[in-house]
Order: C-alpha cells, then sequence, then structure tokens
C-alpha cells in the first residue's frame, strides 16, 4: 500500500516512535501497576494524536523492554524489534526455555526486525562474553534508539548507576548527547548547547529487584513524569507545550498529505525510480517516499504564498491608485468605493493565507524536502557523518526554531533502515554523481545554474523599472514646474497623475522585490551552482577506488561556509522575506553544513 516501506511500518502517516529503555530486574509485586501506567501513556498519546501512529521501539529484552512490547501490541500497535546484536547471538540473553521462547516470539511479532551491526573492532567471538565488548553493543543500542525516536519512555528508578548502555547511561544519552565509555571527545566538543526536541522523556519510576532497588531519593514508585533538559522545569506532569507543538506539527503534515494523496501520487517528482531503489538500497524507497510528499507539498504552498504576495502587491498598487484618483479628479465618490472594494479583497487574501498558514507550511515543506533530499543521496552513496552517535538528522536544522524539530522528527522515521548499516555499493557514488551533483542541464548544479539566470533577469527587470519610472517622473516634473502655469486643466492633471502612478509602481515593484529578496537570493544561487561545480570537479578528479571518499570529504570542505548561510538565513527572516527566500536558504545551509 502506499506509504508502507518494505518492512512494513509506514513512512506516511508518520508515526510517533517511542523508545524504550529499561531494567531487567523489575520488582514484581510493581509490575501490574506499571503495565497499567504503560498503557495509560500510549492511550493517552493515541487520544491526544489521532493523526499520529504510535509505534513503539524495544530491544525486547527480559523486564521492562518486553513488558513495554507486550502492552503495545495489545493494543494493537506496532512494534519494531532493535535488537543490539545478531538474533543467535542476542538470544543467550535470555534464560532456555520460556523467557527464550517468549523472546522468539515477540520477535515474530514484530513489524519491522532490525538487528544492529557489530561495533567498530567488535566481533561474535568477543560479544559472546559479558563484558565491555558486550556492553558496547548495548549502548549501541541505546544510542540508536535514543536518534530514532520521538519519546523515550524509560522504566528506571532514576538512578545515575554507572554501567555502560544502562538505563540510566541511555537517559543521560538522550538528553545530553554524551554516554561515558562510548561517545568520543571530540563529539563531547561538538554538543550543541541550544534546545531541541530529541530530550524528551517519559519515566515511570520503579524499583529494582535487588538489594538497594529503591528508587532515587525524592521519587515514589509508580510516579510518572515528562523529563526535558528545560533549566526551569525539567520534570512536568503535563506534556511541555513545546513538544506538544512539535507533535502537533506533524499531525498536520500527515493530515496534508492524506488530504492531498491523489494528487501526489499523479504528480510527484522521485528522487529515482524503483529499479534503482531496488538495485541500491530497497530502503532507499522510504526516504524517496517522503521526499516526494514533502516536495509536492511545498510546490502546493509555494504556489499559493506566491499568488497571495502577487495578488496583495497588485491590490496594493490599485489602492494606491483609487486614492491618487479620488484625491485628484474631484473627489469622486466611486473612486473610494474602488478603493474600499480593493481594500476588502486583499483582506480577503490575507486572511486566508493566514488561517491556512500557507507561508509556514511551504517553508517547512521546503526544508523538509530538502532535508529528505540530502538524506537520500548519502543513503545512496553510503556517506555518514563519521560519528558513531550522530546520523544525518542529527544535525539539520540545529540553529533554527525548536519548533523545527518536527522536520527532524520525519527524518529519524524516513532514515531509520539505512541508518542501521550504511551502503558500501560504489554504483551508489556514481548514481549521487550523476542525479544530485549533475551537470549544467542537470542535478543541482543544473538547478541553481538556471535559477541563477532566473533571479538575474528579474533583478534587471526591478532595476529596469525603477529607472524607466524615475525617468518618466522626471520628465513630468519639469514639464510641470516649466510650463504648468499656462497648461490647460486636464492636462495638468494627467500628468500629475501620471507621476503618482509612475512612482507608485516603482514603489510596489520594489516592495515586492525586497519581499522576495530578489538581489539576495540571486547571489545565493551563484553561490551554490560553485559549490556543485567544485563537488563535480572534486569527483571528476578521484580515483575511482577513491571516489567514496572524496564525496564523503566534500560536505567537510563547505563547513566553513555555515556560517554565511547562517547570516543568511537571519537576514531573510529578519527582512520577513517570503518563505521560498528562507525556506531555499535553510536547504543551502544543511547542503553546506554536512
Amino acid at each position: 500500500p502506499q506509504g508502507e516501506s518494505a518492512a512494513g511500518v509506514p513512512v506516511t502517516p508518520v508515526p510517533l516512535v517511542v523508545a524504550v529503555t529499561g531494567h531487567r530486574d523489575l520488582l514484581a509485586s510493581e509490575l501490574p501497576g506499571i503495565r497499567e501506567r504503560v498503557r495509560a501513556f500510549m492511550t493517552d498519546l493515541e487520544r491526544r494524536y489521532p493523526d499520529l501512529p504510535v509505534v513503539v521501539m524495544s530491544g525486547l529484552a527480559a523486564g521492562a523492554d518486553s513488558l513495554v512490547a507486550e502492552e503495545a501490541l495489545a493494543l494493537g500497535l506496532k512494534v519494531i524489534a532493535a535488537l543490539p546484536m545478531p538474533r543467535n547471538l542476542y538470544a543467550e540473553d535470555f534464560a532456555a526455555g520460556a523467557e527464550r521462547e517468549h523472546f522468539l516470539a515477540l520477535c515474530a511479532r514484530a513489524s519491522e526486525f532490525i538487528e544492529l551491526p557489530f561495533t567498530p573492532g567488535n566481533t561474535a567471538g568477543l560479544s559472546r562474553e559479558p563484558g565491555y565488548n558486550r556492553d558496547r553493543q548495548y549502548a549501541q543500542l541505546g544510542v540508536f534508539l535514543s536518534a530514532h525516536c520521538h519519546v523515550l519512555l524509560a522504566l528506571w528508578d532514576g538512578k545515575q548507576a554507572g554501567e555502560l548502555g544502562g538505563t540510566a547511561a541511555v537517559v543521560n544519552f538522550h538528553q545530553n548527547d554524551m554516554m561515558p565509555g562510548y561517545t568520543s571527545r571530540a563529539a563531547a566538543n561538538q554538543r550543541m548547547l541550544a534546545d531541541d526536541e530529541s530530550d524528551l522523556v517519559y519515566h515511570i519510576v520503579c524499583s529494582r529487584g535487588r538489594p538497594g532497588g529503591t528508587p532515587q531519593d525524592g521519587l515514589a514508585p509508580l510516579e510518572t513524569a515528562w523529563l526535558t533538559t528545560d533549566e526551569y522545569a525539567p520534570r512536568t506532569a503535563d506534556l511541555p507545550l513545546r513538544h506538544r507543538l512539535i507533535f502537533e506539527r506533524t499531525s498536520e503534515f500527515n493530515r496534508d498529505a492524506r488530504r492531498h494523496a491523489d494528487s501526489i501520487e499523479e504528480q510527484k517528482y522521485p528522487l529515482c525510480s524503483d529499479a534503482d531503489a531496488d538495485r541500491l538500497n530497497p530502503e532507499l524507497r522510504r526516504i524517496n517516499e517522503g521526499f516526494c510528499i514533502a516536495d509536492w507539498l511545498a510546490i502546493h504552498y509555494q504556489k499559493r504564498t506566491v499568488l497571495a504576495l502577487r495578488v496583495s502587491h497588485v491590490l496594493a498598487f490599485f489602492m494606491g491608485s483609487m486614492f491618487i484618483l479620488y484625491s485628484d479628479l474631484d473627489t469622486l465618490d466611486y473612486f473610494l468605493y474602488g478603493l474600499l472594494g480593493f481594500v476588502l479583497l486583499a483582506l480577503i487574501v490575507l486572511v486566508a493565507a493566514s488561517r491556512g498558514a500557507w507561508h509556514r507550511k511551504y517553508l517547512d515543506y521546503r526544508a523538509l524536502a530538502e532535508g529528505l533530499r540530502v538524506q537520500f543521496f548519502w543513503a545512496a552513496a553510503g556517506v555518514t557523518s563519521g560519528n558513531v552517535t550522530k546520523f544525518a538528522h542529527d544535525n539539520f536544522l540545529q540553529k533554527q526554531d525548536v519548533e523545527l524539530g518536527w522536520i527532524r522528527n520525519v527524518m529519524r522515521v524516513t532514515g531509520l533502515r539505512c541508518d542501521v548499516e550504511p551502503s558500501d555499493d560504489p554504483g551508489g557514488v556514481a548514481f549521487a554523481r550523476r542525479e544530485w551533483i549533475g551537470d549544467d542541464g542537470s542535478g543541482q548544479l543544473g538547478y541553481y545554474r538556471r535559477k541563477s539566470v532566473e533571479r538575474l533577469g528579474r533583478h534587471k527587470l526591478t532595476s529596469k523599472l525603477e529607472i524607466t519610472s524615475m525617468g518618466v517622473g522626471a520628465i513630468t516634473i519639469a514639464l510641470l514646474l516649466l510650463f504648468g502655469s499656462v497648461m490647460p486643466d486636464a492636462l495638468r492633471n494627467a500628468l500629475i497623475l501620471t507621476l503618482g502612478i509612475m512612482l507608485l509602481l516603482a514603489g510596489v515593484r520594489q516592495a515586492y522585490a525586497h519581499r522576495t529578496a530578489e538581489s539576495e537570493l540571486m547571489k545565493q544561487y551563484e553561490f551554490m551552482y560553485r559549490v556543485f561545480r567544485s563537488a563535480r570537479r572534486s569527483l571528476e578528479l578521484a580515483q575511482d577506488d577513491a571516489a567514496k571518499e572524496a564525496l564523503k570529504d566534500v560536505p567537510k570542505a563547505f563547513a566553513d561556509r555555515k556560517a554565511a548561510l547562517d547570516a543568511a538565513v537571519t537576514k531573510a527572516e529578519a527582512d520577513n522575506a517570503p518563505s521560498e527566500v528562507v525556506a531555499a536558504a535553510i536547504g543551502r545551509a544543511w547542503v553546506a553544513l554536512r
């Protein structure tokens, strides 16, 4: 069915992914209360966000992981089984007999099954025995769950224990991007200090069936709370406002995708054919599907935004004309009626654009589409961030408003399978070079070349109109100064009207050019054309066996451009530019950063 990946978990509607971390040795007497609270939590999410199907991602370990998976399946929710190592090796964690059979039965009921690869330098033999190497696999699972979920459900005693890959370590990583013993110092130095959406934890306090297993002081068993990194309210009874907004925006995306599903299917522009996806990596279809939806919606709301902008400026010209005519032609009342009519039309357009959030939706959906485009070609070429704790979505739009975190949340889902095991097919590099970078007639190179020429033409038109208007104005003023005293009244009035309308026309066109940031956008398109031209030249100089490494190095070579692009985004937003400008600038910042 449309919107389903090969593995069965939906791309659209975008799900609300709940990942599980928790203790294995839960206290038996608390189990009924824990189950009740897990069910209440999931039921509340379904009630709050009916457009976001809840999906649970669990490592299926004994204790908390399996308990939450059982409750999710009982509620009819989909479960993703994400295992820290191959299933046959992981099964050794479970006692032979009923416990192991229960684990295998949960695996069989999962909608999607993921086995994480061995960490660098690790092997099946090294991971078989308890100890550091096996713990690194659990740490990797905790990082993977944190990076690809929207809410981390923690069945946790609240104590900051030091076990690598343990519940406390996973919660700490989810909120602070740090896991001692697994994350590197370099990763810590690169950690963003800005708030984002990736810190949300739902905490069900529990005891452990061991000596000293009572919860952290100040916490009571079966108490629940939302945890974030908020300085003033890190622990709250209700879902924090900024996360509610993020989930509402994702719900809105799902509703728009459903409303326009038929048109999207008929008019979409996929990044690759199904045959290319099957040849490179079938899971590219998931990202491709998300891109097609976001791209179509972006174009749809772009058309509405541009139409509203153009109509409002045309109406502004007519309003000004009506006022000039009313002022200069014996104050005829029908010019006032005309002015009122144009004002009401402009008000209708502005209200429609505001109520439909056309401008914001275009900005959001274009930014999402460009993020998915880069995510797609990175996955096709096997490009990674080079950091075991970071994925394609982690550095996207970090310096923008936190509410744009919903875009990263979509990318967490679309890139799920491709992030498990990056492609090592050399054909993917050639595909990305051909389809993404392209040449002067195709790909991003061709796109930015065409846009540069197009924007240059618009800028020249604005300049010519301005010069013409000023020229006509100067001539009209000269005629009035020289011959105004002897001119017939009708001719003098006509010249004054001409002067006013020409100046008004120039002013409206200048205002439109300012709102669309014609000059700034022209420079940015030219810059991005040079970026992709440099990328193509770098790949052409690379040897075949080094092409992949060259492609990986290309985004890093543009990292020093990021500050300039961030400044361009900030300027565009400050100028209240239309969404086309801001979204394009965000997309360029993403490409340059990565």
